[in-house]
């Protein structure tokens, strides 16, 4: 007979979960959980059953930021998407240089100026001026430029622990949800338009009233292209992320600007015509 305990059936997700938190309730005694625990007291619950300290952190850190933006309600989100997209992640390096690489990349390589400067975020908006209208006009470095397309963008860098960070980034595309909202209620009202005029017009009920459905179908489309938007803003913000994990924003020597517009324009186009 073999002296080792053979290994038990795999736990669910969310009957792990329920292990975890029966747990954390017997370790706490007498304290009813219900009341909630500070962040001091979850810490050390998690130190005791075995969490290092970093992964309660992030999670925590997790935790607040899903908080602090609450799950959209209403007909335009259930109709066209949401309004805010996001995207986060833990990452190496300190909250000075991950900051510096990521304010260098919203403005030199997703075309955004910075709006505000808050102490714990900053926020941004799409660049004005010729030579970011051109470049978003002619996607120069094969480039959407997706987020530039939304009204505001906001990131967040805080400390987890020493040379770790953590990144937040936030897309405000409520611009595009009512523009496709709008372009839905100008098909709406066509198609109830349309089913006046044929009735006017002296066509058969049923074949006019069949104007108003099709362009319930049409609006519902109209509307719902949003959520295509939304995904691709969600993916652009992950991009962001992979940039900054991988090291793959180099900032600009001190002292050195941008070539002269004409200097800019002239070597992308030598770049366009690279076979």
């Amino acid at each position: 007979m073999s002296d080792t305990v053979p290994p038990g059936q795999r736990l669910e997700r969310a009957a792990m979960e329920r292990v975890i938190l029966r747990a954390a309730q017997l370790q706490a005694g007498s304290r009813d959980l219900e009341e909630g625990l500070t962040e001091d007291d979850l810490l050390r619950l998690g130190t005791d059953v075995g969490i290092p300290a970093p992964y309660l952190r992030q999670a925590l850190m997790e935790e607040r930021m899903r908080a602090a933006q609450p799950a959209e309600t209403g007909l335009a989100a259930w109709l066209a998407g949401p309004r805010f997209v996001a995207a986060d992640r833990a990452l190496k390096g300190t909250v000075e240089s991950v900051r510096a690489a990521l304010e260098h990349w919203m403005g030199d390589g997703e075309l955004l100026q910075v709006k505000r400067r808050f102490a714990d975020q900053t926020t941004w908006e799409p660049r004005r001026g010729t030579v970011a209208s051109l470049k978003r006009s002619f996607q120069m470095g094969g480039r959407d430029y997706l987020l530039a397309r939304a009204r505001e963008v906001a990131g967040q860098v805080t400390s987890l622990e020493d040379g770790r960070v953590f990144v937040r980034l936030v897309a405000d595309v409520g611009n595009s949800r009512r523009d496709q909202i709008g372009g839905a209620g100008v098909v709406t009202v066509a198609g109830a338009a349309t089913t006046g005029i044929l009735v006017l017009l002296g066509f058969a009920t049923p074949l006019a009233v069949l104007a108003l459905p099709l362009a319930g179908v049409g609006a519902v489309a109209v509307a719902r292209a949003h959520r295509r938007e939304a995904e691709r803003t969600q993916i652009a913000l992950e991009q962001v992320l992979d940039r900054l994990e991988h090291g793959d924003i180099k900032l600009p020597a001190r002292g050195r600007t941008g070539p002269p517009m004409l200097e800019w324009i002239a070597d992308e186009i030598r770049r366009s015509l690279k076979p």
